[in-house]
């Protein structure tokens, strides 16, 4: 059963609207910039008042990191889904499936880097974006724990493995990505393969 499938209407109403606002946002900061895009634009983009915006996002930095809000319930949904006696590390690779899926399309990826830049050029934005990664790693490294414990290998809280091992799987997807922006005719899922392929101890 998926998620979704246990989350109340009004949840399920509430993504789909933060979704769709930053949907609408990211065209408008590709198309005008970061800094010219006002809350009241993508207030009048998105067909909503600014009240409702701010039912949403506390404000335009808050829905920029709204994005990797909901890709870190998204892979932490990817993750929890995975079947319980999968390796660890292959649970993680799959669980990079749907972002895999989303940059195949090309207007998809090009936004998604435009984006990444605006992150970077912004020091607020790129503070705010690795608190954000540490969140959404530390996140997974918990569900990663309750499977190894499911699993009858506990992990001490002390252990780091599980940090570790999810903080290499997000390196491996960021360099995999970093050399598909370098050379147009490489596949990302081959590159995250390869990236994956030679790292992986944690179960073995």
């Amino acid at each position: 059963m998926s998620e979704d499938s246990h989350l109340s209407l009004r949840e399920r109403t509430r993504r789909a609207v933060q979704a769709e606002l930053v949907d609408v946002a990211q065209r408008l900061f590709v198309e005008q910039g970061y800094e010219a895009t006002t809350v009241d634009s993508i207030t009048e983009a998105a067909g909503l008042s600014k009240r409702s915006f701010f039912r949403y996002f506390a404000s335009k930095e808050d829905l920029v990191m709204g994005k990797y809000d909901l890709m870190g319930e998204q892979l932490q949904a990817g993750l929890t889904a995975r079947p319980a006696d999968e390796p660890v590390w292959t649970a993680l690779r799959r669980m990079f499936d749907d972002v895999i899926a989303y940059t195949a399309d090309t207007s998809n990826s090009a936004r998604m880097d435009e984006m990444e830049r605006i992150v970077s050029a912004s020091p607020a934005l790129n503070a705010a974006y690795l608190q954000r990664l540490d969140q959404m790693q530390s996140d997974l490294a918990t569900i990663v724990r309750d499977r190894e414990e499911q699993a009858g290998r506990p992990r001490a809280a002390t252990d780091p493995s599980p940090e570790a091992i999810v903080g290499a799987a997000f390196a491996c997807m960021a360099a995999a990505r970093r050399t598909a922006i370098r050379f147009d005719d490489q596949s990302l899922p081959d590159l995250v393969d390869r990236a994956m392929s030679d790292l992986w101890t944690f179960d073995r």
